[in-house]
């Protein structure tokens, strides 16, 4: 199995949001790299693929194409090899449902993300502070 890295994987498939995702992170001094899927095919295939990764945090969209982010979700919780990674969704969906389906599923946190770019990186400044520095993950057997 992977060993877990410091490297974010991003689950993004708006080319703006994953720029200022990566931007605003970058603006924060957070230094992780990340790896990007752009859609949920991408990430699955990142997470149980022959060249899997272990990422230290995961930012997962819900509107994704192929398969959706709670789909996503599911699997990434069913697994044993990833089932304790931190997998914070973030995404613009208002709608209740997504909050709690998330919850049901196992997230560790649920952000939508702000319109205002200022706000956006602020958010994700304190996201990185907290999941990738405060934060002591399990350790994955």
């Amino acid at each position: 199995m992977a060993e877990v890295t410091r490297l974010i994987l991003l689950v993004e498939d708006d080319p703006d949001h994953e720029l200022l995702t990566i931007r605003a992170l970058k603006k924060s001094n957070i230094a992780n790299d990340v790896h990007v899927a752009r859609d949920g095919e991408e990430a699955i295939n990142a997470l149980f693929g022959p060249n899997a990764i272990r990422p230290q945090l995961i930012l997962l969209d819900l509107k994704l194409p192929k398969i959706e982010g709670l789909e996503v979700l599911r699997r990434i919780r069913q697994s044993d090899a990833t089932s304790m990674l931190p997998v914070v969704v973030l995404t613009s969906s208002d709608e209740e449902r997504d909050v709690v389906r998330s919850y049901k599923l196992g997230v560790n946190s649920y952000i939508r993300k702000p319109v205002n770019f200022n706000d956006f990186a602020e958010a994700t400044r304190q996201l990185g502070m907290y999941w990738l520095v405060l934060n002591e993950c399990p350790p994955l057997s």
